[in-house]
């Protein structure tokens, strides 16, 4: 008899927006947004607003603090030297998962704007993961997400991709889910924003074919309901075996 096939690799990603470390008491804590991810145990976490928006533009989260009190460690995306991200936008990964390769990338904007990405191996396959933080007018919401989209679909003739981050967008159809949907499934984990009574599902979630959703939510807590005015989401996934489809 034939050895059973293994399971498929499953891996958990977090997205949150930590409001450059100002909780709803308006505290700056780093200590305390990170003992967040800690509960929420994702393998890869997403950060909006991770950095400071005027002067050097520094991390509100220390390099230290990160990797003394998590199992994280942060993509090096080669921007600003005390910055964590790219426009605010990082990317943390447990320890022992290899980092491939990585980019930040420009989008149309008229607040400043961009995108990070990083691809991971993950269970033998390359992961193609990006975080973003769109635009608070709708136009160029739906700008960003056609350019955006289309980068992802190109990552996808390579491997699995996943879309995270704070999206700005209310409405539940229409706007940036609609040039989104064009090439990727959107989650709905559940209202994320204002934290202390989340109205708006504004951080989403979106994957290729080639991941199987085995579970997505909001990470509610006495502690994530105070440490940011968004909660964090996440989703678990398992590769599958759909091969990706050929280049035109």
């Amino acid at each position: 008899m034939p050895d059973a096939a293994p399971p498929p690799a499953a891996f958990r990603v977090a997205s949150y927006n930590i409001h450059k470390g100002v909780g709803t008491d308006r505290r700056r804590d780093p200590a305390r947004i990170l003992n967040v991810l800690n509960e929420v145990g994702a393998d890869i976490v997403a950060l909006q607003e991770a950095d400071l928006r005027f002067g050097t533009r520094a991390s509100v989260l220390p390099r230290f603090l990160i990797e003394g009190h998590t199992d994280y460690l942060p993509v090096p995306l080669d921007v600003q030297h005390d910055s964590l991200g790219w426009h605010g936008n990082a990317i943390l990964v447990r320890r022992g998962i290899a980092v491939e390769s990585h980019d930040v990338l420009h989008i149309p904007c008229l607040e400043p704007r961009g995108v990070v990405r990083a691809t991971l191996g993950i269970g033998g396959a390359s992961v193609t993961l990006f975080g973003m933080h769109l635009d608070l007018s709708g136009l160029w919401r739906v700008r960003q997400a056609r350019t955006i989209a289309a980068l992802g679909e190109a990552a996808r003739a390579e491997g699995p991709v996943v879309l995270m981050g704070d999206l700005n967008e209310w409405r539940s159809v229409a706007g940036c889910f609609r040039e989104f949907g064009k090439h990727f499934t959107l989650l709905d984990p559940g209202p994320s924003f204002p934290s202390r009574r989340p109205l708006g599902r504004l951080d989403r979630i979106l994957h290729c074919e080639r991941l199987a959703v085995t579970g997505c939510g909001v990470h509610r807590s006495a502690l994530a309901t105070v440490a940011s005015d968004h909660l964090p989401v996440w989703a678990e996934f398992a590769l599958t075996a759909i091969d990706p489809p050929p280049r035109a």
